[in-house]
């Protein structure tokens, strides 16, 4: 997490988070977002719970929004993929419309608006990265290379790997995060059940998701 925000932008009440919610009711699903991004020589991938549901092979619960990752510094190539539309900047209970580099160097986060009707379509995590290599935002220490990070459905849409979507949703467990956990352990590889448990033990010792591992 990056410590300092920058001015500006438009800081956001409790009240006015929570109706963010009836703005991303109109987010694409990962097949429109993949046919738009189609042939782009960054690697990307649908992220957070909608990457587990790939992965399971069906929509397991509703979604209020869409995460796709990209290595921050090819967020130009993602961006040209969608004229007309603008990108906000948002992060710290703050939105920055149209974000300036500014703003896009402090916070990793992006929503995808539609300006004709406010709308937020897909939120766009730009990930820290070595060239080829991708660094965990929660433990720079874990570096992968991306071809080992990105799995695809049988129709080709790419979606993170579900052991480390579960290593960020391990970092809340919310309600959401544990159910989603609790349908996702048993579809694990015996492989990627170690691989979660040592990076879970690595970034959150002592966490109550390792019993289960």
């Amino acid at each position: 997490m990056r410590e300092h925000l920058p001015e500006g932008g438009t800081e956001l009440s409790p009240t006015e988070i929570e109706a963010l919610g009836a703005r991303w009711s109109s987010c694409w699903a990962p097949g429109e977002i993949a046919s738009r991004l189609a042939g782009v020589a960054t690697p990307w991938c649908v992220a957070a719970g909608w990457a587990l549901d790939l992965f399971r092979g069906t929509q397991t619960r509703e979604h209020g929004d869409i995460e796709i990752a990209i290595p921050a510094a090819d967020f130009p190539e993602v961006r040209d993929r969608f004229p007309g539309y603008v990108f906000d900047g948002a992060g710290g209970g703050r939105i920055w419309e149209d974000a300036a580099p500014e703003v896009l160097a402090a916070v990793h986060q992006t929503w995808l608006r539609d300006p004709a009707t406010g709308d937020y379509l897909v939120d766009v995590f730009r990930e820290p990265h070595d060239g080829d290599t991708w660094i965990c935002r929660h433990n720079e220490a874990i570096r992968l290379p991306y071809r080992a990070i990105i799995h695809r459905t049988g129709d080709g849409i790419p979606y993170l790997a579900p052991e480390l979507v579960l290593l960020f949703k391990a970092k809340h467990a919310r309600e959401k995060d544990r159910a989603d956990f609790d349908a996702t352990v048993p579809l694990l590889s015996p492989a990627q059940r170690g691989t979660l448990a040592e990076l879970i033990a690595r970034t959150y010792p002592g966490h109550p998701w390792l019993a289960a591992l």
